[in-house]
């Protein structure tokens, strides 16, 4: 357990002490009553030292983390509040605070898939209610995208479990492709998401080539007993999806060079956003600029051209050139015939 966690048990232990004003309280007695707290909340049985406590109570008085505790010795001996009134648990929260802690509730809020997010859902609702009451109402200056309607996203934990204690899974699998569904061996290694949707990577049983899964097509998670964990040897996410946009890698493909042109007023978003960490400067042309990424092709960099509509188009190679043609012509075939 972290170091930190215990030192924050200390601290609200001591300032329980001293808010409680019906007895006195020693060194000796902040002591026990810290020991006590730690061996009941963490089952730590050794004892605080009184070096620790003393160390604490100095923390505690300073501005270090903020407390400035006014805590005072009575007849050299006993410790109490000078302020009655005072406690760790009632500091304001600055403004710059608040912000701060707002962001965190919305990225913690991004795991609400895994059992950790559960077990701090408590904590987290505390911290969104006295974050809003604080700031008196005012919307949040952060914003991220999720689809809380997402199928899938229960599996998480499952699989995350599975992938940290190297268990092997059975999985109920059906692709948008297949009439049914399909029940395999699955050795997971990673959970991935793109696109605001999730994905775990890992070898099927009794293949030896990594594969995707969508956790949206996913219908059924088990812990395969009696089959020993093997995932993709030496697999590393860094390089494995060095060549590609979004999830799809084809294991037999090399990247290639693809060579577009993106138009004038287009050109700055894609400049400073690029498409891919291979993206280079080509040449600025009059009408835009022409930029070249080397990569797999696959659905999701098809995708990432179309979405830019008339203001994108592949140069090179020729074989991407043609199927985006052909996609657009259906495309625009289908508005034609509900004219």
């Amino acid at each position: 357990m972290p170091t930190n966690r215990n030192a924050l048990i200390r601290y609200k232990t001591i300032d329980q002490c001293l808010r409680n004003r019906l007895r006195r309280w020693t060194l000796d007695d902040l002591i026990d009553a810290c020991s006590d707290a730690l061996y009941e909340y963490e089952g730590k049985d050794e004892g605080v030292s009184k070096r620790t406590v003393q160390g604490d109570i100095q923390m505690m008085r300073s501005d270090k983390l903020g407390f400035n505790a006014p805590i005072v010795v009575i007849n050299r001996k006993y410790y109490t509040y000078e302020d009655s009134e005072y406690s760790i648990m009632k500091l304001p929260i600055s403004q710059q605070g608040l912000g701060q802690l707002q962001e965190a509730i919305q990225v913690l809020k991004q795991f609400q898939g895994f059992t950790h997010f559960q077990e701090l859902s408590g904590l987290v609702q505390k911290l969104e209610g006295h974050v809003y009451a604080e700031q008196s109402h005012r919307p949040p200056v952060v914003d991220f995208e999720r689809n809380d309607n997402l199928k899938g996203l229960n599996f998480l934990d499952p699989l995350y479990r599975a992938i940290t204690r190297q268990q092997t899974v059975l999985i109920t699998y059906q692709s948008f492709r297949a009439r049914q569904p399909s029940r395999f061996a699955f050795h997971a290694c990673l959970l991935k998401e793109f696109n605001n949707r999730w994905f775990v990577l890992g070898r099927r049983d009794q293949q030896e080539q990594t594969m995707t899964l969508a956790l949206d097509r996913i219908m059924e998670v088990d812990i395969a007993k009696g089959i020993v964990y093997n995932p993709p040897q030496h697999f590393n996410a860094r390089t494995y999806y060095r060549n590609v946009v979004g999830v799809t890698v084809a294991n037999n493909s090399r990247p290639q060079n693809i060579k577009l042109w993106v138009e004038r007023a287009q050109a700055p978003y894609v400049l400073t956003k690029p498409l891919h960490h291979s993206q280079e400067l080509v040449e600025k042309v009059e009408d835009g600029v022409i930029i070249n990424i080397k990569v797999q092709l696959n659905l999701e960099l098809e995708s990432r051209i179309l979405s830019f509509g008339e203001a994108m188009r592949v140069i090179s190679p020729e074989r991407l050139k043609r199927k985006l043609q052909y996609r657009i012509q259906m495309a625009a075939k289908g508005y034609e015939e509900e004219e």
